[in-house]
């Protein structure tokens, strides 16, 4: 006689399992496969419908963890790789491609994360630093230098002002006043290419306390230091209207900086060539969810009083679908990354979509 297998003992078994995980399996009265995904990414309300089940495609159950970027990022690149689907920074997993040979996962056309980074930059308002150009010379700290962020001001203050990274004398700290957001800082973040003045600054001093304390003349970072929360009145960014510069440099360039991308185990998008497809439209129908929230009750549930305001002038500017996912209409962003990155000296070469995008996501697009 054939042991019984109970629902919950199958269900946690494919729970236990690692993706494409079949609820079927020849038992009798179940006569459809299901596939059961870990995921693990930021809980926004562009990706809610993910972590509640309501954006799930057909045949398949998502299982969403909530986790911060830098925690990921340390799972998937030296941890027990504990996600079939997950929100990956950018960056990290380029220089774990080109420089680690890392092919575990490939990336879907999916960007949950995407900042304008001209705000990024702040300053000792004593220093006489009003203008890009005063950045030369003068002593920078930095969290990680290497993380997405990072490389994309150094390509911004290149291209746009001249300014190489060899100008300025680096400073990485030690501690992150924002880390409890983001979580712990991966090795990839971390790298320093040749040629570049890089020290650290002293221990128990995070990026903040070294502006604060004068130790260093500016900072580039990807979240707001504790000091500019607080007010400190030494601290400003180097924009004063971050939001005209982004604007306009939008208008000039068409770009929209991309920080993270989702990346999804590649045996399994090896396995289902639809299987892009179908996470991609997970993915964007989440974000129509919140695209409609906002347009409906945003002015309500924002506690901004021009949030209408906003929104209507970024639609102006950037079109309806300002977030978008896809490939034919990122193409261009993801080559400025790509080739800062190996003009910095940080990915060993220049790296394509084709390499890092799965083949059956290439031409993945919203429109």
């Amino acid at each position: 006689m054939k042991p019984r297998l109970s629902r919950r003992r199958l269900l946690q078994g494919i729970g236990a399992g690692a993706g494409l995980s079949a609820l079927s399996n020849g038992l009798p009265g179940l006569a459809s496969t299901r596939q059961v995904f870990k995921g693990a990414g930021y809980r926004f309300a562009r990706t809610e419908a993910l972590f509640t089940g309501e954006a799930n495609p057909p045949g398949i159950d998502l299982q969403f963890q909530q986790a911060g970027i830098g925690d990921i990022n340390t799972n998937i690149f030296s941890g027990e790789k504990t996600w079939d689907i997950c929100e990956i920074g950018l960056h990290p997993f380029m220089l774990a491609y080109a420089n680690e040979d890392f092919r575990d996962y490939s990336l879907i056309p999916v960007y949950p994360i995407r900042v304008f980074r001209h705000k990024s930059i702040f300053v000792r308002s004593d220093r006489g630093i009003t203008s890009p150009e005063d950045l030369k010379g003068k002593t920078i700290a930095t969290p990680g230098y290497s993380s997405t962020s990072l490389t994309w001001i150094r390509g911004m203050l290149s291209d746009e002002y001249g300014i190489k990274p060899a100008d300025i004398d680096w400073v990485t700290s030690r501690k992150d006043s924002s880390a409890g957001e983001a979580g712990t800082i991966s090795a990839q973040e971390t790298l320093v290419p040749d040629g570049i003045s890089m020290r650290f600054g002293p221990a128990g001093k995070d990026e903040s306390q070294l502006l604060v304390d004068g130790d260093v003349d500016a900072l580039f970072h990807a979240a707001q230091p504790q000091a500019f929360i607080d007010g400190n009145p030494n601290v400003a960014r180097l924009f004063s209207d971050s939001r005209a510069t982004e604007q306009d440099y939008y208008r000039r360039t068409g770009i929209f900086p991309i920080m993270h991308a989702v990346a999804v185990r590649r045996r399994l998008l090896d396995a289902d060539n639809t299987l892009a497809a179908k996470l991609f439209n997970a993915y964007s129908t989440a974000k129509q969810r919140a695209y409609t929230a906002n347009l409906r009750l945003g002015w309500a549930s924002n506690m901004l009083p021009w949030y209408s305001q906003e929104l209507e002038a970024t639609r102006e500017l950037m079109g309806r679908n300002f977030y978008s996912y896809g490939m034919p209409e990122n193409r261009k962003t993801l080559d400025a990354l790509f080739r800062y990155s190996h003009e910095q000296g940080l990915a060993s070469r220049r790296l394509t979509v084709e390499e890092l995008f799965h083949p059956s996501a290439l031409t993945l697009s919203e429109s």
